[in-house]
């Protein structure tokens, strides 16, 4: 997995929370590191297939995806993750991966994603990636968003 991918990803999420949330994040450093996903985090994950195999993953504490489930529903104040909340999630991952896939069918790489998953953190062990490409979005007043390309 080439570090470069993970720019469509990054622009991608930058474009469309500015949307969803009118907040413009900016981009924490890139690193390379073991797989590690934290409790009271919400992981949604997509898969990649074609060019690119693989996953990417977005990791949010619940509190900042709560924060943005509540912008994404026009403000209302939003205390759970219920079912509809999980359903706007990952439709925010669903969004960032079509534009990105969108974005590296346009530089020649044809990837395809499938749907998205809400995962436990029990995932990493059954992945069988070992490492991650790893960035974090800092949205101001909200929180940050964690986005993982899985190399296998």
């Amino acid at each position: 997995m080439k570090a470069e991918y993970i720019n469509p990803f990054l622009e991608s999420a930058r474009m469309v929370i500015e949307q969803m949330v009118q907040i413009r994040p900016s981009t924490g450093q890139l690193s390379i590191r073991d797989i590690k996903f934290a409790e009271n985090h919400v992981w949604i994950q997509i898969g990649l297939t074609g060019h690119m195999t693989g996953d990417i993953v977005f990791g949010l504490s619940e509190s900042v995806a709560l924060r943005i489930i509540s912008a994404m529903m026009g403000g209302y104040d939003i205390t759970e993750i219920d079912d509809m909340g999980k359903s706007a999630i990952s439709e925010l991952g669903n969004m960032i991966s079509g534009n990105a896939s969108t974005m590296l069918y346009n530089q020649g790489v044809h990837v395809d994603i499938t749907p998205p998953k809400i995962m436990s953190t029990h995932f990493a062990s059954a992945t069988g990636a070992k490492r991650a490409l790893a960035v974090p979005l800092i949205m101001d007043g909200i929180g940050e968003m964690e986005i993982q390309v899985l190399m296998a």
